[in-house]
């Protein structure tokens, strides 16, 4: 690796597209496989691409234990997430079950501002606060459904932090009720064990590029027994049983079902592994002194979200223009505001501005994280050498008198450092 060598470190935005998954996609590009609709089943090119598009929803709905008859082709999460709460807030709204949902103030924007819209069609919002580490209290959800709740939304990991919320517990204590359970599951789908059957989960929104397949396509897993049903966000041909018309990308689908066979496949050793190189992140940054992490250990494998003290956040990306990493969710990283997620957390805006998110793969290597650490080893020397907020918490000045207060600090995290 030579030293201007660019390391990629936000997989938590966005993924390689696995080899394998191109090979499978590359079918469906040329010849005869480029030619078919899916929908045009009067004719073997149809029926063939028909039969790949089965075969990948087999293999989307394999890695989540869904029924394959459930998932719904999407764009991505985006689009997934935005018919889950649209479609069903607006079904249940029509025929008088309620126009109530639940959610928290950590989810992703495509959740918040698709509840933002709801609110502005008539519906009422419980956000609900996270703890200090960004966790969920399962009965805090409890506790915020109504006898006229239609839809409780929850992200299994979060994308800014990796912090996992304890799904099977929700589901557990919803089922019996009459209440949707939603869950954004684009950060731990074959990252962290989904199971949608099992925990009983209404409706599940997936990505294809989050997970080594291609951008573009995503899907939304509507649980199909007892049959639940959606106002369409789009009309047209009927594709997708009405819920998503549209002629189906053949090839993006293919390469998405086999990213998520793969993803299956090698679940276990996956995890390990990345878990192995983010903890491994953390102890080189953790070595630095003046290192916090937003968020908790135990949250997905691939996410360390830090806060640098005594550095401002836009010197130090200058510093690391080598390291691709993202200050905060890829989807907002452009706005100069302080991250939702962690203004929920109660991380003060000073510390804030200073958290970078680092997020790995099973194409990472030791190398790589050695070398991040390495950089920002350098960087936070040199950026240091003439902060006086740096000499301040040196001298043992607490985080609260050097950036606010904030509920964001563990007690050992709140002192200062001899």
């Amino acid at each position: 690796m030579t030293a201007d060598a660019m390391i990629y470190l936000d997989h938590a935005a966005s993924t390689p597209l696995d080899p394998r998954a191109a090979e499978a996609m590359w079918v469906w590009m040329q010849g005869d496989g480029a030619l078919g609709n899916p929908s045009s089943t009067g004719h073997r090119f149809g029926r063939q691409a028909a039969d790949a598009v089965e075969q990948a929803r087999r293999e989307v709905a394999g890695l989540v234990n869904a029924d394959p008859a459930g998932i719904v082709w999407t764009s991505g999460a985006t689009e997934a997430n935005n018919l889950a709460l649209l479609g069903a807030c607006r079904f249940a709204g029509k025929r008088g079950r309620g126009r109530h949902l639940v959610s928290c103030r950590t989810e992703h924007k495509a959740v918040l501002e698709a509840c933002a819209q709801l609110e502005r069609e008539g519906f009422e919002l419980s956000l609900l606060e996270p703890a200090p580490d960004g966790s969920l209290d399962p009965a805090r959800v409890l506790e915020a459904v109504r006898d006229d709740t239609v839809l409780v939304s929850l992200m299994h990991a979060n994308n800014e932090t990796g912090v996992v919320h304890d799904i099977p517990v929700i589901a557990g204590e919803l089922r019996g009720r009459p209440v949707l359970l939603h869950v954004d599951a684009a950060q731990s789908a074959g990252r962290l064990p989904v199971d949608a059957a099992g925990w009983g989960i209404d409706l599940l929104s997936l990505s294809g590029h989050k997970l080594h397949g291609p951008k573009g396509v995503g899907a939304l897993y509507v649980r199909p027994r007892p049959r639940l049903r959606l106002e369409p966000l789009l009309f047209g041909g009927g594709q997708e049983r009405g819920y998503r018309p549209g002629t189906l990308p053949v090839h993006q689908i293919v390469g998405m079902g086999r990213a998520f066979a793969l993803a299956a496949d090698g679940l276990e050793a996956d995890a390990a592994y990345i878990r192995g190189l983010r903890d491994r992140l953390w102890d080189g940054f953790n070595a630095c002194g003046g290192v916090l992490r937003n968020g908790r250990e135990d949250g997905a494998p691939h996410i360390l979200n830090v806060a640098f003290v005594g550095v401002h956040g836009e010197a130090l990306a200058e510093e690391l223009q080598n390291l691709a990493i993202s200050a905060g969710a890829a989807c907002s990283s452009a706005d100069a505001t302080t991250s939702h997620v962690l203004r929920a957390m109660g991380v003060p805006d000073g510390l804030a501005l200073s958290s970078f998110r680092f997020s790995v793969a099973r194409t990472t290597t030791a190398q790589d994280v050695d070398a991040a650490v390495a950089q920002v080893r350098l960087a936070l020397r040199r950026l240091r050498a003439f902060s006086p907020v740096w000499r301040r918490f040196r001298q043992g000045v607490s985080l609260t008198a050097l950036y606010g207060r904030g509920n964001g600090f563990s007690p050992n995290e709140s002192k200062g450092v001899q």
